[in-house]
């Protein structure tokens, strides 16, 4: 049996030569727990343990500093070491329980080791908020190991040809994410994420895609229905989601609304300038279901949020989006027809309900002008709008009572 104290002691490895050595090359520890330090000659450091176990000789990954401290690389080594003689498997053990890491986890790690290679503080920003506003809320919990194509799909699919450019950076932070894993052997396999040969076979490329490609919609003759089906619905994103159909806004205009926009007594949200895509700001009349979805909301003491996230901050637009896709999802697994867009037969998402709400005000015979004031969208050319200094707010209470009472209707 091997002396723990008698390895410690004879150990050759300082923090200090760990932290300043570039020289390529293994450096060894000493005592005979098999433990060295490989140096690549771009400079990558990596702990390395030799072990012989079932009359083979066997090389572990132990990770790499500074994540990873000489002092832990010893302790690690020491612990194989006795797993050995119990007649245990070090490599079993170490797949086993990286198989249990999640995605999210994964994430975290890569970040730790690869973020520092981004010398462009914006650029370190977005890599994350990609992640964590996409990725995470569908990915997060599942073990990077069970993770397939068809998984990161859910990801890409709701905004690959609405936010293509956003949709294809995120695709390959995915990609990079699972080729660190794979290369940590954290994860076997090939990479779910890979564009060439894999997700170029089931997805547009992103050069092919017309520019400003309309959201898919929900066909006017299903909305009562996907109405329902919404309203069974718990959670707060799905709060969101009922709030953001009746008012026919924006998800992001809803995620980031805070209670001291709105006047429930004057049945009225006013949304500020800077939180609009025209600049200007806008006055929403809430019609009677709205102001009822908002007064029995929860609040949160220490969130501004109407509609906040688990730790109190926005929601993100994935978690809207995912609502939505669960919908359809469920639908079709119930042996419905789902919820599709009318011309492309894609799955209907949240901003093509705006489409929605904008076909049955022109079934309906509302005034052109009228709906587009209704959507915050610009009406005529400048000198038009310049004459043009009514919101139509009282107006727009009408239109916004009949809409939620086609919603409603049985």
């Amino acid at each position: 049996m091997f002396d723990s104290a008698k390895l410690r002691g004879a150990n050759r490895l300082t923090a200090a030569l760990v932290r300043n050595v570039k020289e390529p090359g293994k450096y060894h520890d000493g005592g005979g727990s098999g433990l060295y330090l490989r140096v690549e000659k771009n400079g990558a450091k990596f702990w390395v343990q030799r072990i012989t176990f079932g009359g083979r000789r066997r090389e572990l990954g132990m990770g790499s500093p500074p994540v990873v401290t000489l002092a832990m690389a010893r302790d690690k080594a020491i612990d194989n070491r006795r797993l050995i003689l119990a007649g245990g498997d070090p490599l079993r053990q170490k797949w086993d329980t990286k198989t249990r890491s999640t995605f999210a986890e994964v994430v975290e790690s890569y970040l730790t080791a690869k973020l520092g290679e981004f010398k462009n503080e914006k650029h370190r920003k977005q890599w994350r908020s990609t992640l964590d506003s996409y990725a995470i809320p569908v990915l997060g919990r599942e073990s990077i190991h069970n993770i397939q194509v068809k998984d990161v799909l859910g990801v890409l699919e709701p905004i690959w040809t609405t936010k293509t450019e956003t949709a294809s950076r995120l695709r390959q932070r995915i990609e990079a994410v699972f080729s660190w894993a794979i290369a940590s052997e954290i994860r076997q396999g090939d990479n779910p994420a890979r564009w060439k040969g894999n997700l170029s076979e089931m997805l547009p490329k992103p050069g092919k895609l017309t520019k400003g490609a309309h959201f898919p919609a929900l066909a006017l003759a299903d909305a009562p229905r996907w109405w329902r089906a919404l309203l069974k619905r718990d959670g707060m994103a799905a709060k969101a989601l009922q709030f953001a159909c009746l008012t026919a806004s924006r998800s992001g205009e809803v995620r980031g609304m805070i209670w001291g926009e709105v006047d429930l007594d004057k049945a009225l949200w006013i949304i500020p300038a800077e939180r609009m895509k025209a600049g200007r700001e806008h006055r929403e009349p809430l019609s009677a279901p709205a102001v009822e979805l908002l007064r029995r909301l929860p609040r949160l003491v220490h969130s501004p949020y109407v509609f906040f996230a688990p730790q109190g901050g926005m929601l993100s637009d994935m978690s809207v989006s995912a609502v939505m896709r669960r919908m359809q999802e469920t639908e079709v697994a119930n042996g419905g027809p789902g919820f599709l867009d009318r011309q492309s037969g894609r799955p209907a998402v949240p901003h093509g309900l705006r489409s929605t709400f904008r076909d049955w005000a022109a079934e309906q015979g509302i005034d052109n002008t009228l709906a587009e004031v209704a959507l915050a969208h610009q009406v005529g050319n400048a000198v038009e709008r310049a004459y043009l200094r009514s919101d139509m707010l009282e107006r727009r209470r009408g239109v916004m009572k009949n809409w939620a009472d086609f919603l409603h209707e049985v």
